[in-house]
């Protein structure tokens, strides 16, 4: 009882005090399912992992995601299908893949064939066509090391209906085990001839194979067996072409990996170097961890985006394979995180990679409020925040009436975030822990998204990220920051 007068003695001179300096904050809740996020994606019902097949085309942003609609665990996977016109508010879509003969629907992407390469559409009507895996779950449970195979399916209609090709699998497998993830993407060669390329997942290391009709595939290179973090099996690879700072050209190469995250169980690591001729060397061996948080796995990046946009936009599945089957969710399960734009950035000479809210973000502000003290009110379960970091020592706390609360701190260069005391954990055994980042570099912002059951940090505006899920009691209504932090904004976010 002590906790929670005190809170509520809090909460009410806050709101006199507020009235006197701008409009009350009212606290206003998500609404529907508890712990559904406001501006996540969701699925409607059912189970969600990776994201799949990112493709932009005419206006839409399509995203299909691992699905199975029959449970909130994971079991034979589907690809389920949103779209967005502006990755704030999404709609569902028919589901549109289902498996078959041939196996479940694995992890893959989509390209848009503008000049009908693969003869699966028409000049004057071409495909967007999917490359994914197949996966023969009953050969998995035998001694088959053959059981995942790449395959093709096309859309002639913007992608809501689909036709798998007919002569799938078009990549066999050879006789591994764990052979899967293809991300597809058309590159221009040094003579101004285009071919394609597919950067796979196999097993502890990536294969790199070319094609000029996405049917017949070559294999050209491969990277990786001796070179980064390999506590767990590689997947969902994505090679990327950037600028550095200094205008040089460089390839980034995500690859997520299961288990083996510096937060136990899942997470993304990549590789900053060159690509030629289907041959990737990294700059150094260095381990690079893209979100130092428990939460963010299996993301890529969207294909086919305009030119004019001038931007990388990234997507991860927001949870962790340690506890993602059994969070404390009902009729749906699992999240993707936040869009990101990701870009180079440079450390006294150390390459490292940006991961940075895209901005359409902005267009969820609907009031914003200065903390003109040090704890305040928050407005609602779906919040962003931005602050002055003034020291190399903060803190910053979110609490409910409960007593539960998160601490989100910078102290002896390690940035970190602290869930033991955040709500439901009995779930798992390692889900209420601190987890923590290296940080050498001064910290001068930060960024906070705060929805239902995600917390989402970006330091310096993508420089150092981490994402956790939270699954509070009751939801965060006080937010607490130490004097370190200044010229705090807080916005309440609605669609």
């Amino acid at each position: 009882m002590t906790v929670k007068k005190s809170y509520f003695a809090i909460l009410l001179t806050l709101y006199f005090y507020s009235c006197t300096q701008q409009e009350p904050i009212v606290f206003k809740e998500t609404g529907g399912e508890k712990y559904r996020p406001l501006y996540h994606l969701t699925p409607e019902s059912g189970w969600m992992n990776d994201p799949n097949g990112l493709i932009y085309l005419d206006g839409e942003y399509h995203l299909f995601y691992q699905h199975y609609p029959d449970s909130t665990v994971w079991g034979p996977m589907h690809w389920g299908h949103a779209v967005s016109r502006d990755l704030v508010t999404w709609e569902h879509l028919p589901i549109a893949l289902y498996p078959d003969s041939l196996g479940y629907i694995f992890s893959g992407s989509a390209v848009f064939d503008a000049e009908n390469s693969s003869g699966l559409g028409s000049p004057d009507n071409p495909p967007m066509v999917a490359i994914f895996t197949h996966h023969n779950a009953e050969e998995a449970n035998t001694s088959s090391l053959t059981y995942q195979y790449q395959s093709l399916a096309f859309s002639l209609d913007k992608g809501r209906t689909w036709e798998k090709y007919e002569g799938n699998p078009v990549l066999p497998n050879p006789g591994i085990r764990d052979f899967r993830d293809p991300k597809v993407s058309q590159i221009t060669k040094a003579d101004g001839t285009k071919s394609w390329l597919m950067t796979l997942a196999v097993l502890d290391h990536i294969n790199f194979y070319s094609s000029s009709d996405l049917k017949s595939w070559t294999l050209m290179g491969e990277f990786g067996k001796n070179v980064g973090a390999h506590g767990g099996v590689w997947e969902c690879p994505d090679l990327l072409p950037f600028k550095t700072p200094a205008g040089e050209d460089k390839w980034v190469l995500l690859v997520s990996i299961n288990p083996g995250g510096p937060q136990k169980g899942s997470a993304t690591q990549y590789f900053i170097g060159d690509f030629e001729n289907g041959q990737f060397t990294p700059d150094d061996t260095m381990i690079r961890w893209l979100d130092y948080g428990p939460d963010n796995y299996a993301g890529v990046t969207w294909s086919n985006l305009p030119a004019e946009q001038n931007r990388t936009l990234f997507v991860g599945w927001m949870s962790n394979w340690l506890y993602g089957n059994v969070v404390p969710t009902e009729a749906w399960r699992s999240a993707m995180t936040v869009p990101r734009e990701l870009s180079l950035f440079d450390v006294d000479g150390t390459l490292l990679l940006k991961s940075a809210p895209a901005k359409e973000l902005e267009s969820l502000r609907a009031a914003e409020y200065d903390l003109n003290q040090q704890i305040s009110a928050l407005p609602s379960e779906a919040t962003e925040l931005i602050a002055e970091v003034n020291s190399d020592t903060f803190t910053l706390t979110l609490a409910n009436e409960l007593g539960e609360k998160v601490v989100i701190s910078k102290e002896n260069g390690l940035v970190s975030i602290d869930r033991r005391n955040a709500g439901k954990s009995d779930f798992n055994s390692d889900f209420a822990a601190i987890h923590s980042a290296p940080m050498s570099w001064e910290a001068n912002e930060i960024r906070l998204f705060l929805d239902a059951s995600s917390v989402e940090l970006f330091v310096n505006n993508g420089e150092l990220v981490m994402t956790s899920i939270l699954f509070p009691t009751s939801p965060w209504k006080t937010l607490e920051v130490s004097e370190m932090l200044t010229s705090v904004e807080i916005f309440k976010l609605e669609k």
